[in-house]
Order: structure tokens, then C-alpha cells, then sequence
């Protein structure tokens, strides 16, 4: 058809007409302006109208082209939401049956997928009433390399509210109870993901963690939570918080398995993930390199077990446990870091205003990178959060008020010193790492919590949400693999012993968490 003819035209414009992008009138222009600063007269603002008009005329001509997505490659029934009675610690946000290929590593396995990781054509929630009754079209990278690793997805794990809390009491359908306590806290914001290893009702679980939310859930409900290094598993397909910290990783009730499922997940992404560093990721049989076979040193950090909220007891457990390890191949000594205790300030100075413009003005994509944008998710965001803004939780609420106002106060200049503190912040780590090979600290520094009541306070709340990421927080903003494993109980309860290593050595650290598990396997069938 040509461009020229006038049925052509018609067509062209009828197609724009019916388009998201709509043209703004003279009120919405006078509006932008304002926004930016920007003084305009009557005459310049309906000159600027029409300039808009036909300036938007490319987005209509994209809306025409069918954009790349990812691939579904195995069939599957959309499954369904669980009663109660399926779901005793209301972990489960939905249940399905999805087989994968019919041999691999993983066949035989139970795994289980967070609620912020998509999967084609089952409803994902995120853990937020804005985005319930959203189901993607496209599945996460992990969840084809779970499939293709030949596991089975029983379902979706609950999440808290876009994934913003160390506690599990902040997701819209509840709180998540805690599997040896059900009065307890279980921990967040993989709160269902640990707590159905922990059950029983899966062998694995796929978490995401920003700021601790594999480990912090794993340590409280007594299983093993890995965040890998920085990029070594793509994040393609997830809800982001902040580009810059986000991983997802695996959660398993053993290290082996943690290893088996690491070993799925990982590897370099095509280019779809802006996090990943293609040089640095290699290809590495986690499964069978769990003996130790040289020298390893562990060094027990100070300023791990130095806090202000550090319970006593949790100092001698943990530090009686890694007592442990030592032996011919495992050499322990002190070290210290101090600015281990600026890590989470430097976090936070970065993180409010990078979830502020990425996971709620960048709608759980953000901007300003190569790769796989999950476009139909950003407009369920992008809807539910301009509609239903007062059913966000305390903690996003607070998170994205701050972020704003250090955007428009003091501009970019906190969120880019922050980012040029993390570089010196990952160099001080990285100086420890030539003295030693694994570091350990509690994973919490106090034991869980008791799930507050119904009347407790916003602030009190806030307390219990952000409070345990004291030692978790530091290791995403250096990016440095961490990983936590049970170390014992007070009052009943576990308390996670935390091991962080070298950029890309998770071989490193599976070795010394199996070391540890068969240790404490061994005292306990005494």
C-alpha cells in the first residue's frame, strides 16, 4: 500500500488514535513544562502540543512490530490458588504441575519458583494487591533452565509487597508462618520459598535477594540459602528492586542440593541480563566439587558478631560452631573489616532512590540497559501502582517517599556516592580475601522474632522488617557470594551460620557449608 494513498493515511491514524500514547492537550503540556522547570506562554504551549503530536507518531509505528520475548518450552495447566487446608503456612501462592524434560539433573525434584520470577501463563502476584490478577506470557530464564534440567515446578512461593522486607508479615495475603514455630516469623522476603523447603513440600526453591531475602528466611526456618555472586545467575524475568543488587539463587534443605540446583540456574544469558559479566561467568559442576581438597581458610569477621542488637548467645553459638570446622585442610583465624558496619548505610543511600526511580517509576524494570524488558509486566505495574497506590505496604511506602525526596533535593549526588563507596567498600573485602578464602559470621545477628500483633505499630512494624539485614545488606551492595546454613537452636528456634567468599568461588563455599553439614550430621547422631 502506498504511503501516499489516502486509505493508507486513514489507516495510519486510526491506529495511532487507538494506541497507549495519546497525544496531550494544552493542560497536560503547561503541566510538563511545569514539571521541569520549563515557563511557557499560551502561544508556546500550543505549539509544543502540536510538536508533541506529531513527534509521538513513533511510538504508534513500534506498536505495529511483534517485540521478542522469552521462550516457553514446555506445556503446562495454569494450576490453581490452594485452600488453606493445602497450605498450613500459607507459603503457597499457587499451585501447579509443570514437568520438565524427562531426564537432567534435577529430575525427581520438587522445586518451587518466588512469586517475583514469571512464569507463562500462571498468575504472579509479587506479593502486592497492585499487581494481582497479572499472568505472564514469557518465562524466567531460571525457570527454562529449571524445565530444561528436568524439575518440577509444584508452584508459586509467597513474597512480601514487591519484595521489600527482611520478615514475612508484609505480603498482601498474610503473613507466611514459620514451619518450627508457626508462631514465629519466618523471614523475608523469600519468606514462602524457605518456608516450604523447610516443610517439606518441595525438595528446592528459587529465592531473589536484595538485601538478604535468600538468606534471611533460609537462616530463620533452619535450611540453605545460596545468593550467588553478582550476575552468576540471571535475573532475566524477575521483578527488580535496584539493577545493581538484585540476584535470585537457590534454597534447598542440603548443600548438595543447593549445589544441584545452582548448577541449573547458572551461566551468562545471551546478553539479556545487563547484570552479567559474560568474561567472568564459566560453567562449573557445583554438584561435584563439594570435597575439600586444599587448604582452606576461614576467617571469623569482628564486626560480623559486633552489633548493637547482637544477642549473646547467637555470638557463641556461631562462633562455637565455625570452632568446629577447624581441622587439617581448614585453618581458622580473626580478621577484621570495619567498614563492614558502613556497608548498609551505603545500601540504603543508594537503594531508595535507585527502588524509587527502578521498581516503582521504572515499574520492576527500570531503564538505561541492553537486554529483555518484561513489557507486559511494566504496564501491570505501571497500572497498579498509579491506581492503588494506598495498598502498597508501609515498608514501600517510607522507601519511595525517601527516594523521591532525595531525588529532587539533593538531585543524583547521594545515590552516586553511595555507588563510588561500594567500590571501595568491595575492595577492603577483597584485601580480607588475600589473607583468607571463606569469611563467617552469624546470618542474623539476634534469633527470630516472634510475628507481630495485630495492633502493633507502623514504626514497630518497620523495626522488625528492616532490622535483620544488618550482616545480609553488606554483601549485596559488594556483590560477594554468601551463603547460610543451619548452625543449631535457641529456644527451639535455628540460627544461621553465614559463610561469604571470593567474587565467583561459590565452589569455595559449598565445600566449607558441606564440611559444616556433615559436622554437625555426624554430632547430631551421637
Amino acid at each position: 500500500m502506498n504511503d501516499q494513498d489516502p486509505e493508507s493515511t486513514i489507516k495510519k491514524e486510526e491506529l495511532f488514535k487507538s494506541t497507549p500514547v495519546r497525544a496531550p492537550n494544552p493542560k497536560k503540556v503547561e503541566e510538563l513544562a511545569k514539571r521541569i522547570g520549563v515557563d511557557l506562554s499560551e502561544t508556546e504551549v500550543q505549539t509544543y502540543c502540536e510538536l508533541m503530536k506529531s513527534s509521538l507518531q513513533c511510538f504508534a509505528e513500534i506498536e505495529k512490530i511483534p517485540e521478542p520475548t522469552l521462550p516457553v518450552k514446555y506445556p503446562r495447566l495454569p494450576g490453581y490458588r490452594p485452600s488453606s487446608a493445602e497450605n498450613p503456612h500459607n507459603a503457597w501462592y499457587w499451585k501447579t504441575n509443570i514437568h520438565g524434560a524427562p531426564d537432567g539433573i534435577l529430575k525427581g525434584k520438587k522445586v518451587a519458583i518466588k512469586d517475583n520470577v514469571a512464569v507463562y501463563g500462571v498468575p504472579m502476584m509479587g506479593g502486592s494487591w497492585v499487581l494481582e490478577g497479572y499472568v505472564p506470557e514469557f518465562d524466567a530464564t531460571v525457570v527454562t533452565r529449571i524445565l530444561d534440567a528436568g524439575g518440577l515446578i509444584k508452584g508459586k512461593a509467597v513474597c512480601e509487597d514487591f519484595c521489600l522486607s527482611g520478615s514475612s508479615f508484609f505480603g498482601a495475603r498474610g503473613p507466611v508462618l514459620n514451619p518450627t514455630n508457626p508462631t514465629c516469623d519466618a523471614g523475608g522476603s523469600s519468606s514462602g520459598s524457605a518456608a516450604l523447603v523447610a516443610s517439606g513440600e518441595v525438595d528446592m526453591a528459587i529465592g531473589g535477594d536484595q538485601g538478604g531475602s535468600i538468606r534471611l528466611p533460609s537462616s530463620v526456618c533452619g535450611v540453605v540459602g545460596l545468593k550467588p555472586t553478582f550476575g552468576l545467575v540471571p535475573y532475566t524475568g524477575a521483578q527488580c528492586i535496584e539493577t545493581t543488587v538484585d540476584h535470585l539463587g537457590p534454597i534447598a534443605k542440603t548443600v548438595s542440593d543447593c549445589a544441584l540446583l545452582l548448577e541449573a540456574i547458572a551461566g551468562y544469558d545471551d546478553g539479556l541480563d545487563p547484570r552479567q559479566n559474560e568474561a567472568k561467568i564459566k560453567p562449573i559442576q557445583y554438584s561435584k566439587e563439594l570435597e575439600i581438597t586444599n587448604l582452606i581458610k576461614i576467617g571469623i569477621l569482628k564486626e560480623g558478631f559486633d552489633h548493637k542488637e547482637s544477642d549473646p548467645r547467637v555470638t557463641e553459638l556461631i562462633k562455637n560452631e565455625a570452632a568446629k570446622l577447624a581441622g587439617d585442610r581448614l585453618l581458622l583465624q580473626n580478621v577484621s573489616v570495619p567498614m563492614h558496619k558502613d556497608g548498609t548505610n551505603i545500601w540504603f543511600c543508594f537503594g531508595y532512590r535507585g527502588l524509587a526511580d527502578t521498581m516503582m517509576r521504572g515499574c520492576s524494570a527500570g531503564g538505561g540497559y541492553k537486554g529483555f524488558y518484561p513489557t507486559s509486566l511494566i504496564d501491570a505495574v505501571g497500572r497498579g501502582v498509579q491506581t492503588q497506590t494506598n495498598d502498597l505496604s508501609g515498608t514501600l511506602k517510607l522507601c519511595w517517599m525517601i527516594g523521591e525526596y532525595m531525588k529532587h533535593e539533593y538531585r543524583g549526588r547521594y545515590y552516586g556516592k553511595a555507588q563510588n563507596l561500594r567500590r571501595l567498600l568491595v575492595a577492603e573485602f577483597d584485601k580480607v580475601f588475600q589473607e583468607v578464602d571463606v569469611l563467617v559470621m552469624p546470618t542474623i545477628p539476634y534469633p527470630p522474632k516472634k510475628l507481630p500483633i495485630n495492633d502493633a505499630g507502623l514504626p514497630d512494624l518497620l523495626a522488625q522488617a528492616f532490622g535483620p539485614v544488618t550482616n545480609t545488606m553488606v554483601f549485596n551492595t559488594t556483590g560477594h557470594p554468601a551463603i547460610t546454613i543451619n548452625a543449631g537452636y535457641i529456644d527451639g528456634l535455628p540460627i544461621g551460620m553465614m559463610l561469604v567468599g571470593k567474587m565467583f568461588d561459590e565452589v569455595t563455599l559449598l565445600k566449607v557449608a558441606r564440611a559444616y553439614e556433615q559436622i554437625s550430621n555426624a554430632t547430631a547422631s551421637q
